[in-house]
């Protein structure tokens, strides 16, 4: 090695002003992963400096050998990956017990069990008022108490002190906003209206949660495919911690029936709603820590669920064209087909979001294409069948929020079975698809947010 680093500092003299801005922005970001030791990160960036030093002696501006030698170093990604490869043992003891010098990670982990604590006890105090507000009102009021602790462990520490409070206040308004409207409008108690409102304002909740995960930046492709990506990794955490749930609560039902069925609900009435509330933050938490440790579950998810979802799709899109059932659709199967949809899009996203935007055209490309037209014939026949509906039934809010939900999904699919195909064909970027879903996510977000403020009031609230 032909230079030594102090630890956090680098060597004083051998570069100023931005270059050792960046380079210091560098080494805090490969200094985060619970794979890199400090020393790991000393080695890298004394690794780091000597690539600098070559490219800056061959006549390179700073900002263009700071570049280069990030490119030449590799991705931090792969480099992190690697480590935890080499150190496996050593990951999960600074993962999970953060031993001494990894005072970052028992930050963080301390602050992820206080917020968990709390988002327990928030929907525990909801539960108690549950008698006085209703069952629709505390659905809806759940996502409101849960998910701001949910945006706190995930915001803190992406803020760079440049109009701090503005972002926070874009992070908190939707809270506000959706408080104010699940308790104040003259709801008609388990209206279709109020139903919507607590079906659909998870969606923009999840938005500021985004927002507050990417530090305000929601207008860039990248920080966007970020939020699906750390959305992707939550759900599979949460399943998981889900099922170890149930086997808890498996045991704790057997270990507690002698003592009779009211001791039991009294039980299970404070563990089950705590533990789902304490795990949204948990399972976040553990996205952040694992973030570029192990490797991306995406193409492995999507790589077993892909082609089941393709084939479900495919057969279940040409037994009811072809058979005329679509029109006799009510409305649970409406609404399971369009969660279905959902499912999908979900999973064409989070596909993309562990891709390489330089890539070539693959088997699983083929099957990705034939489950989007698939759903996109599907959705097709839904919306046929729900303007059928409103012919013979008018309109009603759950008419008017499912044509609403099918249309924009429509259009998404539309474009992106268009845009797959382009890529098969050699006509369209990898990237072209990815940024087409991350951009079309506001739309889906801004929908939601008119069926909240939209319906209710046109409807009459009923």
């Amino acid at each position: 090695m032909a230079h030594v680093t102090e630890p956090g500092g680098g060597a004083p003299g051998r570069a100023d002003g931005e270059l050792e801005v960046r380079v210091a922005q560098w080494r805090a970001h490969v200094g985060r992963s619970p794979a890199m030791s400090p020393g790991d990160v000393d080695e890298l960036e004394a690794h780091l400096r000597d690539q600098l030093d070559d490219l800056r002696a061959a006549g390179l501006t700073d900002d263009e050998a700071f570049l280069v030698a990030v490119r030449r170093l590799g991705a931090v990604d792969a480099l992190s990956a690697e480590y935890a490869r080499e150190h496996g043992d050593r990951l999960w003891k600074q993962l999970v017990l953060a031993p001494p010098g990894a005072g970052a990670g028992r930050r963080r982990l301390r602050r992820a069990v206080l917020l968990a604590v709390g988002a327990a006890l928030a929907v525990q105090v909801l539960r108690l008022l549950g008698g006085t507000l209703g069952e629709v009102v505390v659905a809806g009021l759940a996502p409101v108490v849960v998910l701001p602790f949910l945006a706190a462990l995930v915001g803190a520490g992406r803020e760079d002190g440049e109009r701090l409070g503005a972002r926070w206040l874009v992070v908190t308004a939707p809270f506000v906003a959706g408080a104010a409207l699940v308790l104040l409008p003259p709801w008609a108690e388990g209206s279709s209206t109020q139903v919507l409102v607590a079906l659909h304002l998870p969606v923009v909740l999840w938005a500021a949660v985004g927002y507050a995960l990417v530090g305000g930046r929601w207008r860039s492709p990248s920080a966007r495919m970020d939020v699906v990506r750390a959305t992707g990794e939550w759900v599979v955490y949460y399943a998981l911690i889900a099922l170890g749930g149930g086997v808890l609560v498996g045991a704790t039902v057997l270990l507690l029936a002698p003592l009779g069925d009211d001791v039991v609900e009294q039980v299970l009435l404070w563990l089950v709603p705590s533990g789902a509330a304490g795990a949204v933050v948990v399972a976040a938490w553990l996205v952040e820590a694992k973030q570029s440790v192990v490797e991306n579950m995406a193409p492995v998810l999507t790589a077993v669920f892909t082609p089941l979802f393709a084939v479900v799709l495919t057969a279940s899109a040409t037994v009811y064209a072809l058979t005329g059932l679509a029109a006799d659709f009510d409305r649970d199967l409406l609404l399971g087909f369009d969660l279905l949809l959902l499912v999908v899009l979900g999973l064409v996203l989070y596909a993309l979001s562990a891709q390489r935007p330089d890539r070539r055209p693959g088997a699983t490309d083929v099957v990705r294409l034939v489950a989007v037209v698939a759903a996109l014939v599907l959705d097709a026949l839904v919306l046929v069948a729900l303007l059928g509906r409103v012919g013979d039934l008018g309109l009603t809010p759950n008419r008017v929020a499912a044509l609403g939900l099918n249309g924009v999904l429509l259009v998404d699919l539309l474009v992106a079975a268009a845009l797959a195909a382009g890529f098969l064909g050699g006509r369209v970027r990898a990237d072209r698809l990815a940024r087409w879903q991350t951009s079309y996510l506001p739309v889906l977000v801004a929908w939601a947010a008119l069926v909240l403020l939209v319906l209710p009031p046109v409807f009459g609230y009923r």
